[in-house]
């Protein structure tokens, strides 16, 4: 982190203290700072309070967002120059390498790179003070398939072995597979009892 991105980070802090509007909220995930031209480009990345999944609320980035313009002013840490504030959450490529990434990504699957420079894909299931634990998924290896004994074992990652998790995207959930399959069966027994009450007719 360059010098000036620790001073905005510093002259940031008090708008993410606990207790402030918004530190009840959200917490500073990173900065970062560039130039476009003549103009800063200062990039704000904010995530959601506390260890619990789950999507960040829009409003209280807009709040942030206000505070952060604010703060940015008040401290004049970028002098004269023109700036542009983004503030924005986390992509699904930011990598986990704090507790609190991991525990916001139970439920999550994800890449875990160990430091033997090996990596496992696991389901992240909980995160304690040991470490990181979650179930094996499925991964093609050279095009081979998964082994049986692979799928849905547990894994239990101790934080000095990782180095850090990345998300993967997900386009369908095997629940959510097995609820369009449920749903197929219903509709083709739906379709198999209009053809029988067709047929008395």
């Amino acid at each position: 982190m360059s010098t000036l991105e620790e001073t905005v980070r510093r002259a940031l802090a008090p708008v993410f203290a606990p207790g402030s509007e918004v530190g009840d909220s959200l917490v500073l995930d990173d900065v970062d700072v560039s130039s476009a031209g003549r103009r800063h480009v200062v990039r704000v990345v904010v995530d959601g309070a506390g260890d619990e999944p789950g999507d960040i609320d829009l409003d209280a980035v807009a709040v942030a967002s206000t505070a952060v313009s604010q703060a940015l002013d008040d401290a004049d840490v970028l002098g004269q120059a023109p700036y542009t504030l983004e503030v924005t959450s986390p992509g699904v490529d930011r990598p986990l390498t704090t507790r609190r990434h991991w525990a916001r990504a139970r439920g999550r699957l994800v890449r875990a790179v160990l430091a033997d420079s090996s990596s496992l894909l696991l389901r992240v299931v909980s995160v304690d003070d040991e470490g990181v634990h979650g179930t094996g998924e499925p991964q093609m290896v050279k095009g081979r398939p998964p082994r049986a004994k692979d799928v849905g074992a547990p894994h239990d990652l101790p934080w000095a072995d990782l180095v850090r998790g990345e998300v993967q995207v997900e386009f369908r959930r095997a629940d959510e597979l097995d609820d369009l399959e449920d749903l197929d069966d219903d509709a083709d027994d739906a379709d198999d009892a209009d053809d029988e009450t067709e047929d008395e007719q």
